[in-house]
């Protein structure tokens, strides 16, 4: 009997981003991380701003993802993302340059709440997309100082 295999499809507005065999899925659920593998009962989950990690044949692809939902179903997940960029793309230096922007628009007063949950979640994207580039070439995670 042939070993069982996920298949993922990562899907943005624009594109679908990835579409490939896989071992193992780690998705960033609102609530936390949460593993797949082959049999996964269905489910629908909501995501938040994170890694999506996935293993196949021991390598491993880390994406950066900006919210969406995903559902598992027949060992298939639709991971449906607003962003979502393979690490080795993520240019680094503009990540952290609109980290930098995010946080300094932050600290201007009088914002009003709708402004500042959008700034709050730029400033979740960026630290996002440095923490997953950096740990796509083989660095560490996020740096201290890009934390609020």
């Amino acid at each position: 009997m042939p070993d069982k295999h996920l298949t993922l499809e990562l899907v943005t507005p624009e594109k679908v981003a990835w579409s490939a065999p896989a071992d193992f899925v780690v998705l960033p659920a609102a609530q936390g991380e949460m593993g797949v593998l082959p049999g996964h009962m269905p489910f629908l989950v909501q995501l938040a701003a994170g890694e999506v990690r996935v293993t196949d044949k021991g390598e491993v692809k880390r994406f950066a993802v900006s919210g969406g939902f995903a559902e598992v179903k027949d060992d298939v997940i639709a991971l449906f993302a607003e962003t979502a960029e393979l690490a080795d793309s993520i240019d680094a230096e503009r990540a952290r340059q609109a980290l930098e922007r995010a946080k300094e628009a932050s600290t201007k007063a009088n914002l009003d709440p709708a402004h500042l949950a959008e700034i709050d979640a730029a400033v979740r994207r960026a630290q996002v997309r440095l923490r997953v580039a950096r740990r796509g070439k083989g660095a560490p995670g996020l740096d201290p100082r890009d934390q609020e």
